[in-house]
């Protein structure tokens, strides 16, 4: 059961850049909090963009004169997330005071005195008296929304057997790859949990390159899987509510995590290479009993529990203790 909170209907601005990431990580935490959210996005260019994370807002914002875009009355609190934000965030915390509680969610590399309060991933290394961190991002999937999708079930995601297994797949970063032998080997454990006779919900990122999608493509034809890659309404939300269990690319600490607040067993794919940072959260999250292995063929399908991560719900916690000492 989610808690009542202190702030719930206060209103909210969310400075953004229009990422959708970067919207999740704060309209996860503003919905946890119960905040009435106006989302602000901003559009700089040229040498104001330039200068971001530390240099000013552009005077053509007309920042806090009446009729732009940020004037009074000022917000209980805002956030942003996004280097080309932080100007803005830090200006407002300038003109409204102790009006507003300025979050900042991710590190821009600028001054503690920036915010009232940054949100960092765990394995990033800022760290400091107004710094919180989690083991996983916030995002929107809260027990609440999972509970609703699952009072609603779709009706493609019955039909197929169980166990139903979400497979979550991202694509090369700047630290895995996927040559043709690391595609071949994820389609080989892929195949093998069909073969196990688990029903597959089969969803592709914006990273996954072309040659994992036609694999993905074929089996789906042979497995009769549900597979998403990026076409009509995504089946996301209802992909994590129906999964019984996950199968998760190791790249993406984004899925992971978001399979994590679902309290059901994860598997990690590692494709080619890695880094550090992703080991540490792998890792972590394997010592919490949330992930295990994928093997190179599934023999069998285990099943464990764990509590159910839900870091937006830390964060928020955290933001009322500190909103309702100032």
């Amino acid at each position: 059961m989610e808690p009542e909170r202190a702030m719930a209907g206060a209103k909210a601005w969310i400075i953004s850049d229009g990422k959708a990431g970067h919207e999740a990580l704060c309209l996860g935490v503003a919905e946890a909090l119960g905040l009435d959210v106006e989302m602000k996005r901003i559009r700089p260019s040229g040498i104001w963009t330039a200068m971001a994370p530390w240099g000013p807002v552009s005077p053509a914002e007309r920042f806090g004169r009446a009729g732009s875009l940020f004037a009074p009355p000022w917000p209980p609190i805002a956030f942003a997330a996004g280097r080309t934000t932080t100007p803005y965030i830090r200006a407002l915390k300038r003109r409204a005071g102790l009006k507003t509680y300025t979050v900042v969610m991710l590190d821009p590399k600028t001054s503690p005195a920036t915010a009232d309060l940054f949100w960092v991933p765990q394995h990033d290394k800022r760290r400091g008296a107004n710094v919180v961190t989690t083991l996983t991002a916030p995002h929107r999937f809260s027990a609440r929304r999972l509970a609703d999708i699952r009072a609603e079930p779709d009706a493609a995601i019955g039909a197929l057997r169980s166990p139903r297994v979400a497979v979550l797949v991202g694509g090369p970063n700047e630290r895995y790859l996927y040559p043709e032998p690391v595609i071949g080997r994820f389609q080989d454990v892929v195949r093998s949990l069909a073969m196990l006779g688990a029903g597959l919900m089969i969803t592709t990122s914006r990273r996954t390159p072309n040659a994992l999608v036609t694999a993905l493509e074929a089996l789906q034809r042979e497995t009769g899987a549900l597979l998403w890659t990026g076409e009509g309404p995504n089946p996301y939300p209802a992909f994590l509510a129906g999964a019984d269990a996950f199968l998760v690319t190791a790249d993406s600490v984004n899925m992971a995590g978001e399979a994590a607040a679902t309290g059901r067993p994860i598997y990690v794919f590692e494709p080619e290479g890695g880094a550090e940072k992703f080991k540490v959260f792998h890792a972590a999250l394997h010592d919490l009993g949330v992930t295990r292995p994928a093997p190179e063929r599934f023999e069998t399908l285990e099943t464990w529990s764990y509590p159910a991560l839900d870091a937006a719900q830390s964060i928020a916690a955290e933001i009322e203790h500190r909103w309702q000492r100032r």
